[in-house]
């Protein structure tokens, strides 16, 4: 739950100036890191309307570096421009469609790329995050399955890949993390990723492709069938 003095409004509610936070933002691109990062954290939640001047006194900046910070967020994805100011994007099933077609398409060439360029360190950095999220409760797996992720995109060697996969999996944060709370996924996605770890790891590019591309696409059909119940 977002506290009283977040620089943020309620649609229909008015909004009011925040207490700075204590966390004093400079203007080479601070505030955008801090305001991206609350969007992930949901600290801020899809809807919440983002006001500069209420901004500009959280973070101690002026409102210039606070728009500028609010034109990347929209460029990220990840906010929207509204009647005032800008406003946290609200998910919808055709973005779902949308970003997991492009996801889909980038990691499993990215998993074939792994299969083929990473290093013994990368290997063994996905099989002790794998191991670490055998078991582990659902807020903690989710972490970790996201970091296996990432690391997965890293040896890849791909920076173009990797930099448009982090854009694309920030805007999903915009969703709650349905996938990993319906019974039996958790269970599911650590069975997907042993298949995908064993196929880069015997240096096998088209199945860690395919182990990718049905890993996502069936957590895509839950994201998908938790929106459509509402």
């Amino acid at each position: 739950m977002f506290c009283h003095n977040a620089p943020v409004t309620r649609q229909g509610e008015a909004g009011t100036d925040p207490e700075p936070t204590g966390r004093v933002a400079d203007s080479d691109g601070r505030p955008y890191q801090l305001l991206r990062q609350e969007i992930l954290d949901g600290a801020i939640r899809p809807g919440d309307l983002l006001l500069e001047t209420a901004l500009s006194t959280r973070y101690e900046v002026s409102r210039t570096p606070i728009r500028v910070a609010l034109v990347r967020l929209e460029h990220d994805g990840l906010v929207e421009r509204a009647s005032r100011g800008f406003r946290v994007r609200v998910g919808s099933a055709e973005d779902v469609l949308d970003i997991y077609e492009a996801r889909i398409a980038l990691e499993s060439t990215a998993a074939a790329g792994a299969a083929l360029r990473r290093t013994d360190l990368e290997l063994a950095r996905l099989a002790h995050l794998h191991e670490e999220s055998v078991g582990a409760d659902v807020p903690v797996a989710a972490d970790l399955h996201q970091q296996w992720h990432e690391v997965l995109w890293t040896a890849s060697h791909n920076r173009a890949i990797v930099s448009t996969l982090v854009r694309l999996c920030s805007q999903l944060t915009i969703f709650d993390p349905a996938p990993m709370l319906q019974p039996g996924s958790l269970d599911a996605a650590c069975d997907e990723h042993r298949h995908i770890l064993d196929a880069i790891g015997s240096r096998d590019p088209e199945a860690a492709r395919e182990a990718v591309a049905a890993h996502l696409t069936r957590t895509r059909e839950t994201r998908l069938a938790v929106l459509a119940k509402g």
